[in-house]
C-alpha cells in the first residue's frame, strides 16, 4: 500500500498539499516490519518511471508503481540514508530523461546531481527558548538590521572544495553578528543549484540545502547556533523561475508540468529560465510546500521571496507577452499564488515572507483580506536608487539633487520597507558602496558614515550586504573571502565601529524600529538645506516626544561653525551618536566644546520656538536625544510641503535655517563668565 493516501492526492491536485514534502521524496519507513526507503514522484503524463540508485547500481532499473493522481511509488529496502539515486523517466514524447527528485532532501556537490535519501528526524534542536519567543504578528513592531551573507565567500577554506562546513561558519557567524549587533541575518543561496555564478537564484533543489557547505543536519546547526545567540535567520527563496537544466523540472514527465505550456509565458528570456506555472494547483502545492519546509523544519524565521515584480508582471523580461482576460500585464495566476502563499505561511507557520519587488503595485506587504499581497515587508527599491544616485554625485552638485533624498518621505508609510544595500548594488561594474562617492578616501569613509546615519534613522528596517559595514573597496564576488584585512585599517575600521554602534542605537531606542504607517513618526525640522547639503529630522513617538531623537546628517566636505536647528522643546539635548566619536580624540583638532550634550535656547529657527547651535563638522551625522521632562508639550505638527514645490523650489531659495534672535545675547554671556 503506497504511502501517498487518496486524501494527500486531494488536497495536492487542489492546491493545499502544503506538507507534500511529507509523502512526495524518498522518506525512510517500515514496511511490513522491515526498514527502508519509500520513494514517490508526481510525474502523470510518463509512460514510465525507474529508479537506479547507488547500491543496486546504476545500470539496474527498478520500475516504480503508479498510484494516486499520477505519483509513481516504490519501496527498496536496500537503499537507506546517505544512499545517492535519479528516477528515469519515459515521458509523454517518448524520450528518457534522467531526473532528480524534485521533492530531494539533500543532493550531490556539483557538478554531480544525483539526490541522496536524508533522515529528516536525525537532528535535536537547541533553540526552544527562542521559538518560544517568535510570533510573526508582531515583528514590524521589532528591530530588524539584516546582514546579508553569501557563505561562500564570507569566509573560505582554501583547501579541499574552497568552502568551510556550515558548522564552522556557525561559530563564526554567530560571534561576528552578534558583536556587531546585527538582529538578523539574510543567507543567499541556500537551497541547491549548480552555477556558482547564479548566487543561488537559479535553484534545482528546493527542498535541499546546498551541499557545498555540508549536510541538511549542517545547516540545522547553522540556524540553531544563530538562534541561540539571539539572530534570526532569513532564507533566500526562488517561487518565480528555475533553470532550464536537463536534471531538474524542465519538461519533467515530457511535458511543461512545472512551466506553462504557454510559449509566451514559459520563459524569461533575460535569465534564459523557465517560469513556474503558478496556475497549475500541483505547482502551488510544490512551491508552498517548499516554504512550510524551510520554516517547519529548518526553523527558518522568513523566506525572502525573489523577483517578486516578474511574477506580478505577465510582460516582464519578455517582448511578446499574453495579456491577462482583462487586457492587462497582471498575471492574475502567479497573483493569486502569491496571495495564497502569505496567507497560508502567516497563518499556519511562525514564519513570514519578504518581498524583493520593483513593481509599481499597491498593497505589497497590506494584508490579504485587505486586498493586499500579504507580504510582511518590501524591499524600497525606489529609496536605494535614490539615495545612490546622491551620494554618487560629487558634493558641489548634491545641492541640485537634493530632491532625491527629500521626497523618499513622501512614500516611506506607503509599505513596511525594509532599507536594503544588497549585493546587487556592489557587483558588476557597480562599484562597492565605498567607491560610489567622488574624492579622497578620507572624504568617502566620511560620508559613507554619514549615509549610514541616515539609513539607520530613516523609518523602514535595514539591511547591509558583507562587507559594507567596514567599508569594503572592491566589488563583490562570488570567487573570493571579502576583504577582511581592511577592518585593521584605520579608516576602514573607523566605518565598522560606526555601525557597531548604529546598530547600538537603533536597537535601544524604540523610535527607530517602530514602523508603523503613521507618517508622523518622521518629522523633518529642515529638508530645504540643499546649498549646504545637510539634512534635519526628528524621529519620534506617533503620540509624544518621548524617546524622541533629533537628526543632522552632513554630506558636505565642510565645516559649519555655529550651525544651529530648530527644535521643538528647551532643555539639555543629549549627544548619543557621532561618526566621529569613533575616531581617536573625537576626529583630531576639531573636538566639540560643548561635550556630551547641547543646550537649547529660545529663539525662532527652523519653524520651531527653540533652537540649538553647534560646531557641525565635515560629513559629520549626529543623533541626539530630546530632553527627559515631566512637562507636557504641545504637539507641533509641521506641514511638509509637497516634495514637488521642494524639488522646484531647491534651485532658487537659500537655506531657511536662521540666525537665532538670542546669539549675541549667549556670546555676551560666554565671555562674561
Amino acid at each position: 500500500m503506497g504511502r501517498f493516501s487518496d486524501f494527500d492526492s486531494y488536497l495536492f491536485h487542489e492546491g493545499t498539499n502544503y506538507e507534500a514534502y511529507k509523502k512526495l521524496g524518498a522518506h525512510i519507513v517500515e514496511e511490513n516490519g522491515v526498514i527502508g526507503t519509500n520513494f514517490a514522484v508526481w510525474a502523470p503524463s510518463a509512460k514510465y518511471v525507474a529508479l537506479i540508485t547507488a547500491p543496486t547500481g546504476w545500470e539496474t532499473e527498478i520500475p516504480m508503481e503508479r498510484s494516486n493522481g499520477g505519483v509513481w511509488e516504490k519501496f527498496l529496502a536496500c537503499v537507506g540514508s546517505g544512499d545517492a539515486y535519479r528516477y528515469v523517466i519515459v515521458g509523454a514524447d517518448g524520450v528518457k530523461r534522467y531526473k532528480s527528485d524534485p521533492y530531494s532532501f539533500r543532493m550531490e556537490l556539483r557538478p554531480d546531481n544525483a539526490s541522496i535519501v536524508f533522515d529528516l528526524n536525525s537532528y535535536e534542536w537547541g533553540d526552544s527558548e527562542y521559538q518560544s519567543r517568535r510570533d510573526n504578528k508582531f515583528v514590524v513592531q521589532r528591530p530588524m538590521s539584516t546582514y546579508e551573507v553569501h557563505l561562500g565567500s564570507w569566509k573560505r577554506n582554501w583547501s579541499a572544495n574552497g568552502f568551510l562546513n556550515y558548522r564552522e561558519l556557525a561559530d563564526q557567524l554567530a560571534e561576528y553578528v552578534t558583536y556587531m549587533g546585527y538582529t538578523h541575518v539574510e543567507l543567499m543561496g541556500i537551497c541547491e543549484y549548480p552555477f556558482d555564478g547564479s548566487w543561488g537564484y537559479q535553484v534545482t533543489g528546493y527542498f535541499a540545502p546546498t551541499s557545498r557547505y555540508g549536510d541538511p543536519n549542517d545547516f540545522r546547526y547553522l540556524v540553531d547556533k544563530l538562534h541561540q545567540s539571539g539572530v534570526g535567520v532569513i532564507l533566500d527563496w526562488v517561487p518565480a523561475h528555475f533553470p532550464k537544466d536537463s536534471f531538474c523540472l524542465e519538461k519533467f514527465d515530457g511535458t511543461p508540468l512545472y512551466e506553462p505550456a504557454d510559449p509566451l509565458r514559459a520563459e524569461y528570456p533575460e535569465w534564459g529560465t523557465y517560469a513556474f506555472d503558478h496556475g497549475k494547483p500541483e505547482v502551488r502545492s510544490f512551491l508552498i510546500s517548499s516554504a512550510f519546509y524551510w520554516i517547519n523544519e529548518f526553523h527558518v524565521d522568513a523566506l525572502r521571496v525573489d523577483a517578486v515584480a516578474a511574477m506580478i508582471y505577465a510582460s516582464f523580461s519578455r517582448a511578446e507577452w499574453r495579456p491577462n482576460m482583462f487586457g492587462g500585464n497582471i498575471n492574475l495566476e502567479s497573483r493569486d499564488f502569491l496571495c495564497q502563499l502569505n496567507h497560508e505561511v502567516i497563518e499556519k507557520t511562525t514564519g513570514y515572507l519578504i518581498a524583493e519587488d520593483s513593481s509599481m503595485e499597491w498593497g505589497i506587504t497590506s494584508p490579504t483580506y485587505d486586498g493586499g499581497y500579504g507580504f510582511m515587508f518590501k524591499w524600497s527599491m525606489g529609496w536605494m536608487n535614490d539615495v545612490l544616485r546622491y551620494i554618487g554625485k560629487d558634493p558641489i552638485y548634491r545641492q541640485h539633487h537634493h530632491y532625491e533624498m527629500t521626497h523618499c518621505a513622501d512614500y516611506a508609510f506607503l509599505e513596511n520597507y525594509i532599507l536594503s544595500i544588497s549585493h546587487d548594488e556592489v557587483v558588476h561594474l557597480k562599484h562597492s558602496l565605498a567607491e560610489k562617492a567622488p574624492g579622497s578616501i578620507m572624504d568617502r569613509l566620511g560620508g559613507l558614515k554619514t549615509f549610514y546615519t541616515y539609513m539607520y534613522t530613516f523609518p523602514g528596517k535595514k539591511l547591509l550586504f558583507m562587507g559594507q559595514e567596514f567599508a569594503m573597496d572592491r566589488e563583490w564576488s562570488e570567487n573570493r573571502e571579502i576583504d577582511w584585512y581592511l577592518c585593521d585599517e584605520f579608516g576602514h575600521r573607523d566605518v565598522m565601529e560606526s555601525v557597531r554602534r548604529l546598530n547600538y542605537v537603533y536597537k535601544t531606542h524604540p523610535t527607530l524600529y517602530s514602523d508603523s504607517r503613521n507618517p508622523t513618526i518622521f518629522q523633518w525640522v529642515n529638508a530645504k538645506d540643499y546649498t549646504r547639503n545637510i539634512f534635519a529630522y526628528i524621529r519620534r513617538n506617533p503620540w509624544t516626544y518621548d524617546d524622541a531623537v533629533l537628526v543632522v546628517c552632513n554630506f558636505s566636505p565642510m565645516q559649519y561653525d555655529g550651525y544651529t536647528c530648530g527644535c521643538p522643546m528647551g532643555g539639555k539635548y543629549k549627544r548619543i551618536f557621532s561618526t566621529y566619536d569613533t575616531l581617536p580624540n573625537g576626529g583630531g583638532p576639531r573636538v566639540p566644546e560643548e561635550g556630551p550634550e547641547i543646550c537649547s535656547y529660545e529663539g525662532e529657527c527652523d519653524g520651531y520656538s527653540h533652537h540649538i547651535a553647534y560646531n557641525l563638522r565635515p560629513f559629520e551625522s549626529m543623533i541626539l536625544e530630546f530632553p527627559k521632562s515631566k512637562e507636557s508639550f504641545q504637539l507641533k505638527q509641521i506641514q511638509a510641503e509637497p516634495a514637488q514645490e521642494v524639488q522646484a523650489k531647491s534651485v532658487q531659495e537659500k537655506p531657511t535655517t536662521k540666525k537665532p534672535a538670542t546669539r549675541k545675547k549667549r556670546a555676551a554671556l560666554k565671555k562674561k563668565n
